[in-house]
């Protein structure tokens, strides 16, 4: 499947849409659409991959995503049963209705953050979460009313981190969509193994140089760089589903456990042990 736009039904006249519980586990959907999408996922520890970042969540996650900006199914690789919920509010809801309304320029606010990309933690994610569960059953007039009660929630909401230092700006055209996609799916599918700068380099087609230039450009990361911060957010979730350091190392592509420790703390600001320590904890 390639890396696409994803287009809704222009003929409902609602500002929102709701997939519940969409399954898209088998799939490696890497896309981007105009909407705004907050996506509630229960019931599974997987990657978290939203425009240039990327991470591992445990057991849920909230996330609110802006405007274009090309993200992963929060559910790819998923083998627990869990359940999802995806919102998805079309643009005009921002520019034609809170923009004009005085009473609700804090939603503004939010969706302005949302292009960095917010993960929402603590309460709120339970809170938010069980409200989106509910949504399905409700008629249209309680679903818009509880749909508004749910962003005033997360306008409020102290408990969040932004995804990016700076606005995520989707500067791909669709032939880079689909190189970029090409790219991570190979990364997906063999980061245990050891794979080449020149490998990749002859997957697009391009000289080694210039695929270092282009991949630089389109994701503000050195390839080395970008498949150890993919390797790295596996070896947490390998480190908090009970493996040892060893073993998560090792199972994630690194050659040595030197290299593997100096690339942690490089990412993370701190060492594997102390990683799992601190999250277990929890």
């Amino acid at each position: 499947m390639k890396i696409q736009l994803e287009t809704f039904d222009q003929q409902s006249k609602s500002p929102f849409l709701l997939l519940h519980d969409p399954k898209l586990s088998d799939l490696f959907y890497w896309h981007f659409h105009p909407e705004f999408e907050l996506v509630y996922i229960e019931g599974a520890s997987a990657t978290r991959h939203v425009g240039n970042h990327i991470s591992s969540y445990k057991e849920s996650d909230l996330v609110l995503i802006g405007s274009n900006i090309p993200h992963l199914n929060f559910d790819h690789g998923v083998t627990t049963t869990y359940q999802k919920e995806v919102l998805h509010i079309k643009p005009y809801f921002k520019t034609d209705f809170i923009q004009k309304t005085p009473e609700l320029q804090s939603l503004e606010h939010l969706l302005e953050l949302s292009k960095y990309g917010i993960a929402f933690f603590g309460n709120t994610k339970k809170e938010v979460g069980e409200l989106l569960k509910t949504l399905y059953t409700l008629t249209p007039f309680d679903f818009f009313m509880r749909v508004i009660n749910i962003l005033k929630l997360l306008s409020q909401s102290k408990e969040f981190e932004l995804l990016h230092k700076k606005p995520f700006v989707n500067k791909y055209n669709k032939k880079e969509q689909d190189r970029i996609r090409t790219i991570y799916a190979l990364i997906d599918e063999r980061y245990q193994e050891k794979i080449s700068v020149d490998e990749v380099a002859q997957l697009c087609n391009l000289t080694k140089p210039a695929f270092c230039r282009y991949f630089k450009k389109a994701t503000g990361s050195t390839f080395i760089g970008f498949l150890n911060q993919y390797r790295i957010s596996q070896a947490k979730r390998l480190l908090l589903s009970g493996k040892n350091i060893t073993e998560a190392c090792y199972a994630c592509g690194f050659e040595s456990m030197s290299y593997f420790n100096r690339t942690f703390r490089k990412i993370t600001d701190e060492n594997p042990s102390d990683f799992k320590k601190r999250y277990l904890k929890n």
